[in-house]
């Protein structure tokens, strides 16, 4: 979605802008904090982006804890807010070195400050160690109130580039608003369990969802008949993924939908190199690794190649081969909403996954002119949530129906 929020001819600069914009409508953003940092930056200075957004989100937090220290917990809890968005946008385009002392500071940081928000706020937030393998997950569990009510929950999680802390503006803050439970927790590949426990992104993202459901359904407050599992960016493709072997799910939702990554980044790779590429040949390779000689490349790539565990480009491309679900569209057995975007690159597979499915399905295409274009709806999150909870309304039932 083109905007004219900034003077950034940096379209990578102009979409992060307007990512966190988006965050404005649930608290997350304040918009003259954004812009005026905005005019700080130098365009397409990765090391400008970073100091700004830190500098923003340090005065903040320093809001925050001063307002926390004189009792104003209202005004605490939505500057921690804002301070835990600006700390990870500042580290974005840092992400390609997983040792980056400052890509830890920043997010660090950003997941104190949101914990510090949680603590004041107006719902309950639970941190709970989901077990996973020979460790742990670690998730938020969400309700609107502390009266342990049973209710219909949404269990979201990250993309490729986020940690868990953003699914709160992106999903948690609509969902307890409409008196959903949620649940959001960050699996291999995402935030802290790749930048601590180097965990790294898989295929089979069943074997991930699957614990995570097993706690869900434990809990009394969590009504086991309505769950609804919301895979937003690249977890368009590890929702429904996950949705083809976890059977105990109401409702799936996709955000672009995604049924085959790897044909997805085999276009991006020029078409001379494809097959060789894809047979490993070690020259194709390295005439690929030569692309990540620009720092735009080294951290669109070097992020992707570093959260699956990779430090070559062909091997990227090879991997993603694995991240489909093609074959097994049929077996997804619940009602699934699948979102579709004019203007986002990677929805071109939504309308066709809307097709192939043999479960009750709702395609909800979102334009430009209506304010949502881009991935993921872009600015127009309160659009999106609209017409995704509208949905699971009634595909669950509100919650207090039951």
């Amino acid at each position: 979605m083109t905007t004219a929020v900034s003077s950034f001819e940096s379209d990578e600069f102009t979409a992060q802008l307007e990512r966190t914009l988006g965050k404005v409508y649930y608290g997350c953003a304040d918009v003259g904090e954004c812009l005026t940092t905005a005019d700080r930056i130098e365009d397409d200075n990765y090391e400008s982006w970073y100091d700004e957004w830190f500098a923003t989100a340090d005065a903040v937090e320093d809001i925050a804890r001063q307002s926390r220290e004189r009792g104003h917990g209202v005004s605490a809890r939505e500057a921690f807010l804002r301070a835990t968005e600006y700390y990870r946008s500042a580290y974005f385009f840092r992400r390609h070195d997983l040792a980056d002392p400052d890509l830890h500071e920043a997010w660090k940081r950003q997941r104190d400050c949101f914990r510090a928000a949680m603590a004041l706020a107006d719902h309950t937030c639970e941190v709970v160690d989901i077990p996973f393998e020979r460790t742990v997950l670690e998730s938020y569990v969400l309700a609107p109130d502390d009266s342990g009510t049973t209710r219909p929950t949404v269990i979201g999680f990250p993309g490729y580039d986020s940690p868990v802390e953003e699914s709160y503006a992106m999903l948690a803050r609509a969902a307890l608003t409409r008196g959903y439970n949620c649940l959001l927790f960050e699996g291999p590949g995402q935030g802290g369990t790749l930048y601590e426990k180097r965990l790294f992104f898989r295929p089979d993202y069943e074997a991930v969802v699957t614990p995570v459901v097993d706690v869900a359904v434990g809990r009394a407050d969590v009504d086991e008949s309505r769950l609804a599992l919301v895979g937003r960016s690249f977890g368009g493709y590890l929702a429904p993924r996950a949705a083809t072997a976890e059977h105990r799910l109401a409702a799936l939702a996709a955000d672009p939908a995604i049924y085959d990554l790897g044909t997805l980044v085999l276009q991006l790779v020029p078409e001379e190199l494809r097959t060789p590429v894809l047979e490993g040949d070690p020259d194709a390779d390295d005439a690929l690794d030569e692309q990540l000689a620009d720092p735009h490349a080294l951290e669109y790539f070097g992020s992707r190649m570093a959260a699956h565990g990779l430090d070559s480009l062909g091997a990227y491309v090879r991997e993603l081969q694995e991240y489909t679900y093609e074959s097994e569209i049929g077996s997804i057995n619940c009602p699934t909403f699948v979102a579709d975007n004019e203007s986002d690159r990677l929805a071109v597979q939504s309308h066709d996954l809307a097709t192939r499915l043999t479960v009750p399905t709702e395609y909800t295409k979102f334009t430009d002119a209506e304010g949502a274009g881009g991935h993921c709806e872009g600015m127009g999150q309160s659009v999106f949530h609209q017409r995704l909870f509208d949905w699971l309304d009634e595909t669950l039932g509100r919650p207090g129906s039951a």
